[in-house]
């Protein structure tokens, strides 16, 4: 497992804290989402702007991106996870880029179904928002991490349309969502967004170190981490009508 999947699993840990029990100032310093700064893998010295801002993690969103650039990244950027996004990646790809230290891997569905059984690296799933629901649904039982939201890059702030589909992958994922921002957001945006349930996002490699800065400081002033349900595997409950799950049994209490 890699540190950027440790620190997406201590988001979903509960922000309540047990009578009696001190949280450490790590646990109070727990951030409400996780900052990724998009790197366009062309320079080594864009590292130093993930390290300058300290987020959360660095991705390399260009594909041909050569090994030595990935070694010489995972060098620049010290204990920061590093990951790079991937189209159609292969077994030999991965097992390079961990060889390389790369901390996680992001992907298409296109992918052979062989990569989902590699274990050295974090693995997560690019996916469009018109995925169909059903297909969403499916991604629990894959062997992966967590999505990313693709951004289609058409507008320059977050719509509505962005909110209702994180809203939607969140309500039907077990598993941590992150989205792809077509731009640097607004606080009120932001606010949004974290609302929505979004654990990460992914700011595009163009901004500035003051830029993400202020997007860093924006998260730090986000409130505890209690926020949307997440998706949960249902329980089947005896019926006088057969089996239901526990959150169906729930809701037909409610009526």
């Amino acid at each position: 497992m890699g540190k950027f999947v440790d620190k997406l699993q201590s988001l979903s840990k509960s922000s309540t804290t047990p009578i009696g029990f001190h949280p450490s100032v790590s646990e109070l310093k727990s951030p409400a989402m996780l900052l990724i700064a998009g790197l366009s893998g062309t320079k080594v010295n864009e590292a130093k702007i993930v390290v300058d801002v300290n987020a959360d993690a660095g991705l390399i969103l260009d594909e041909d991106t050569s090994a030595r650039i990935v070694r010489q990244m995972v060098e620049a950027v010290g204990n920061i996870p590093l990951g790079v996004f991937m189209k159609g990646v292969s077994e030999e790809k991965i097992d390079e880029l961990a060889s390389l230290a790369c901390d996680f891997v992001v992907f298409d569905i296109g992918i052979p179904a062989a990569v989902l059984q590699k274990e050295e690296v974090g693995k997560f799933l690019m996916i469009e928002p018109s995925l169909d629901q059903g297909f969403v649904k499916a991604i629990n039982s894959l062997d992966v991490d967590g999505v990313f939201i693709s951004s289609r890059g058409e507008d320059s702030f977050v719509a509505v349309e962005h909110l209702l589909v994180c809203r939607r992958f969140v309500e039907i994922l077990e598993k941590p969502v992150i989205m792809a921002l077509p731009s640097l957001v607004t606080k009120a945006e932001l606010t949004s967004l974290w609302q929505a349930g979004v654990d990460g996002v992914v700011v595009p490699s163009t901004q500035s170190v003051e830029a993400l800065a202020e997007l860093k400081k924006m998260i730090g002033d986000l409130p505890g981490r209690a926020r949307g349900r997440r998706a949960k595997a249902g329980v089947k409950l005896p019926h006088h009508g057969g089996f239901v799950t526990e959150e169906e049994d729930e809701e037909q209490e409610e009526i």
